[in-house]
């Protein structure tokens, strides 16, 4: 029997990739896959009540849909840190603590925290913290970030981008490993024994590093045994499998075992009752983020056949019915050569609270067992 997962033959198949995949090496498919939702908590224009959604809405809203991620039972949920006017996100260890106290089960992660421009013992801490009250269930992916605004805000030099990530890195792992620190660097004042408090239930605390996709960023998680949570948000994610092998290989040199060496993806999608609504529903979203961030980077506007495209068997926005996104998530998950989470920015703009709630319903209550189903037949 092929161990290759798939969706029962009466589910779509709108999604099977026109071409081949990497083979299949050592790593095997993931027979367990985490799957959960990332949000940026937007607050910009909601093209369906023609209005700005306020800041209080937006976190009340949020709450709901992580609520309802851990009624359903999803694995995870993220909030992500961005310091600018369209997101209510720049502290996201304060909005995971409050959702801590409304869920029982799910897990709770940044997704990212900005190292770079903040200070490993706060982080350290913050996150400590959120693990006592959700007795257990906290997570932090640390990354370099995708917007600069934290950088000028927290009095740090975009000159040493890199630097700063590492440095902080390297004093965030050794705040992990030992509560009395002894550590110096070049960017931050020396720890001679302080000790940092408190400790949290987790030991270790779980720690992952979010890359946008540098062969460098995936080394450096490799050599360091850490999970890695690649973000797929364009193109055609089998393209990033050569970046998943160079981690895989910069673990092993570096004497990690293959069972450390866990890869999540962050994507962006939608799920919808049906594919046309889907796209519908989330198209005018999409566009109005990226276009508006195409503004600051030189893109130029995002047009509806754009969007399509990467609708497509071997693209990679996750839009479609459940089977469809099941479909491609597992294919995704055959094409990197195994992940063990994939999380989904249900909301790349702002979307109207009701239809992020019915994506959500839809991810834990139909996706999710069908995913599940398929990898459990891998091992039977």
């Amino acid at each position: 029997m092929s161990d290759k997962p798939r969706i029962p033959q009466n589910a779509s198949a709108a999604n099977k990739p026109a071409a081949p995949v990497s083979p299949i090496d050592s790593f095997a498919p993931g027979r367990s896959l985490q799957l959960g939702v990332d949000s940026f908590v937007e607050t910009s224009f909601d093209p369906a009540r023609r209005a700005a959604i306020s800041e209080v809405d937006r976190v009340r809203d949020l709450l709901e849909e992580i609520e309802l991620a851990d009624q359903v039972g999803l694995d995870v949920f993220g909030v992500g840190e961005h310091h600018r006017r369209e997101y209510v996100s720049s502290a996201p260890a304060v909005i995971l603590a409050a959702a801590a106290a409304r869920t029982h089960r799910i897990r709770l992660t940044s997704a990212v925290t900005v190292l770079s421009s903040d200070d490993p013992v706060r982080v350290f801490q913050d996150f400590a913290t959120l693990d006592l009250i959700s007795r257990g269930r906290a997570e932090i992916v640390v990354g370099r970030g995708s917007f600069i605004e934290s950088f000028p805000l927290f009095g740090h030099d975009l000159e040493n981008y890199d630097s700063l990530f590492s440095e902080k890195l390297d004093l965030l792992l050794k705040i992990r490993a030992s509560t009395e620190v002894h550590w110096s660097g070049k960017h931050r004042a020396a720890l001679t024994g302080q000790g940092v408090y408190p400790r949290p239930v987790q030991n270790p605390l779980p720690i992952r590093i979010g890359v946008g996709g540098t062969p460098q960023s995936v080394v450096r998680a490799g050599t360091l045994g850490l999970p890695l949570v690649l973000a797929i948000i364009g193109g055609e994610p089998h393209r990033f499998r050569s970046l998943v092998d160079l981690y895989r290989q910069a673990g092993q040199r570096a004497g990690h075992a293959a069972e450390k060496l866990s890869v999540g993806i962050h994507s962006l999608g939608f799920i919808a009752d049906h594919a046309t609504q889907a796209a519908d529903e989330y198209f005018p979203a999409y566009a109005d983020a990226f276009t508006q961030i195409g503004k600051e980077r030189g893109w130029g506007p995002i047009t509806r056949g754009q969007f399509d495209a990467l609708l497509g068997p071997t693209g990679a926005l996750l839009v479609g019915d459940p089977e469809a996104v099941a479909e491609k998530i597992l294919m995704e998950n055959e094409a990197l050569g195994g992940i063990s989470r994939m999380t989904i920015l249900l909301s790349g703009g702002a979307m109207p609270h009701r239809q992020v709630m019915r994506a959500i319903e839809l991810l834990g209550t139909r996706v999710a067992p069908l995913v599940r189903k398929a990898l459990a037949s891998v091992s039977t």
